[in-house]
């Protein structure tokens, strides 16, 4: 436990002192909250369901901070690791592969909890209300960003370099980010493009969030989905993980 504790906290510092990572996951779930927000308000016509458009944003920015540290940050921290020789390194040390691996999903987890909370301060200044049920919107967080970030070891597995995971998480994270609500609300789409985007899986991230955090409700299809995923993308990225 205490090598865990000791590879989280310099790994949570080495990852604050990424521009990339930090700006993506700390700074630009802040810019479009104050941006849209600016532009839309909160008021209670200005979205469907009878909510305010930046309430009705707010889990999408969630959803896409998850995104981030799920198709950016955490498959290229892998490539590089590997590039560098440190995984090699850390493979001939007493520390078993899942207290790396596993500091990596802590680092992360975290690093959502903290742009969660950033998201929830700053949202007050539209009064956006909490969660109906913050037990769920707890849970709806934990299991959406734990199934997601599977997709990022997966990447990490793969990639052979840290540019090439770079190239193929952009490529990935910048169509996810604006067509699946997680940037901008699906109700301003066209019916066929939300229809579309259910083959975005970063889609039934911002679905489960928005249910539980709006409504209180459990989104059964899109944690089927996501769990899919998640177990799937576990098993290559298992399957395939290299160590140098």
């Amino acid at each position: 436990m205490k090598a865990f504790l000791t590879l989280t906290w310099t790994e949570s510092k080495l990852f604050l002192r990424e521009p990339a990572a930090t700006f993506f996951t700390l700074g630009f779930p802040l810019l479009l909250l104050f941006a849209f927000g600016t532009i839309f308000g909160n008021g209670p016509a200005s979205a469907p369901g009878n909510v305010g458009y930046t309430t009705r944003a707010l889990p999408g920015y969630v959803a896409l901070t998850i995104g981030a540290l799920s198709l950016l940050s955490l498959p290229i921290t892998l490539a590089t690791q590997r590039d560098q020789g440190i995984l090699r390194r850390f493979r001939v040390t007493p520390l078993r592969p899942t207290t790396v691996l596993g500091t990596q999903a802590a680092v992360n987890l975290f690093m959502l909890v903290v742009s969660t909370v950033l998201l929830l301060v700053a949202a007050l200044t539209y009064d956006v209300p909490l969660p109906s049920s913050v037990l769920l919107a707890t849970g709806a967080l934990l299991f959406t960003g734990t199934a997601f970030l599977s997709l990022g070891f997966l990447l990490g597995a793969l990639m052979p370099t840290a540019r090439a995971a770079q190239s193929v998480g952009m490529a990935l994270f910048f169509p996810m980010l604006f067509l699946s609500g997680a940037a901008i609300p699906q109700f301003l789409f066209p019916d066929w493009l939300t229809t579309a985007s259910l083959a975005l899986p970063l889609t039934h991230v911002t679905r489960l969030l928005q249910d539980a955090w709006l409504h209180g409700q459990w989104n059964g299809t899109a944690a089927l989905v996501l769990a899919g995923t998640g177990l799937t993308s576990t098993v290559v990225a298992a399957w395939a993980f290299q160590w140098s």
